[in-house]
């Protein structure tokens, strides 16, 4: 099994939901998602739900939760090396050209509820700051 699964089953194990959805919560502002676009970055398509664990987050995330925050504070972490304020917040919804985006802003990509969308942004933004 890669380390990054076993560091991934650990830490679906730990009480992490609080500080998850803090987090998360501080970068859905600084993006200026809806609701709607943040239960589609997480994956809950339930609005009950969703609004639930906005209030009162489960203790503990399931793995494909914490797969999707893991891919979202690190797309908001290259944002901030590679750009300055406020176009980091700015670039996921400015439209690019590269072949990944294939015109459309990145927000687009991310927001069709695969988890492997925001894999894909992720990869970007790391390459493009070197890692």
């Amino acid at each position: 099994m890669p380390a990054i699964e076993r560091q991934m089953q650990q830490a679906a194990g730990r009480p992490l939901g609080g500080a998850a959805f803090r987090t998360f919560g501080r970068i859905a502002e600084a993006w200026g998602l809806s609701a709607d676009e943040q239960r589609t970055l997480l994956g809950i398509p339930s609005t009950s739900t969703f609004y639930k664990w906005k209030k009162e987050p489960p203790a503990r995330l399931a793995p494909d939760l914490l797969e999707r925050f893991s891919y979202l504070f690190g797309i908001y972490k290259a944002l901030q090396i590679l750009l300055k304020e406020p176009l980091a917040d700015q670039w996921l919804r400015r439209p690019n050209a590269n072949p990944l985006f294939g015109g459309r802003a990145p927000l687009d990509r991310m927001l069709t509820g695969h988890v492997a969308d925001l894999y894909v942004v992720r990869q970007y933004l790391d390459a493009e700051r070197g890692g």
